[in-house]
């Protein structure tokens, strides 16, 4: 896969809400809610051009089920690719447009460390800032290897999902009585 960071796409929040739509119909009553996560979800942070789908649903094995409408609209199933309780699919092959990352809502570890991160680089231009820019970096060093890319920036969005986390939880009270 080529790696490739742009410029912030102002219509990748469209984007996001036209294929939610063909989710939507496809996981219908099973699901619970459906977020934009990812680089492309933080208005001015360079990114992949990859949309990432997050849906929580009330029965992950529907999603497996479904694999062959997903497949319909695009997608390719790869299973729980590395995350335990995950469905992942991609779209657009080597050329990926989209990638949904599909967990019960009951797993709250996994739905929450997307969103704390996606909230924290919201809030925090700084960070984001410096996340453009590591991986602009890694884009121009690695532009055929999406593992090192993907290596690169590993310690850094560990050491912020672990900021991003503490933050979500205070910022919204949670673990207090």
């Amino acid at each position: 896969m080529h790696v490739r960071v742009v410029d912030y796409n102002p219509a990748w929040p469209d984007l996001f809400r036209t294929e939610a739509r063909r989710i939507e119909d496809i996981l219908k009553e099973n699901l619970v809610q459906i977020f934009h996560i990812g680089s492309t979800s933080v208005p001015g942070l360079r990114a992949k051009p990859i949309i990432d789908i997050m849906p929580a649903v009330l029965d992950i094995e529907q999603v497996d089920e479904r694999s062959g409408q997903f497949e319909a609209i695009g997608y390719e199933a790869m299973g729980e690719l590395g995350i335990p309780g995950r469905r992942y699919f991609r779209k657009g092959g080597e050329n990926r447009t989209h990638q949904i990352h599909a967990f019960q809502y009951d797993n709250v570890q996994n739905i929450t460390r997307h969103l704390a991160f996606r909230d924290y680089l919201r809030s925090h231009p700084e960070i984001s800032r410096a996340y453009a820019a590591l991986k602009s970096k890694l884009a121009m060093r690695y532009p055929r290897d999406i593992g090192q890319y993907c290596n690169g920036k590993d310690s850094f969005v560990k050491r912020v999902e672990r900021d991003a986390l503490r933050w979500y939880w205070k910022k919204y009270n949670i673990g207090r009585c």
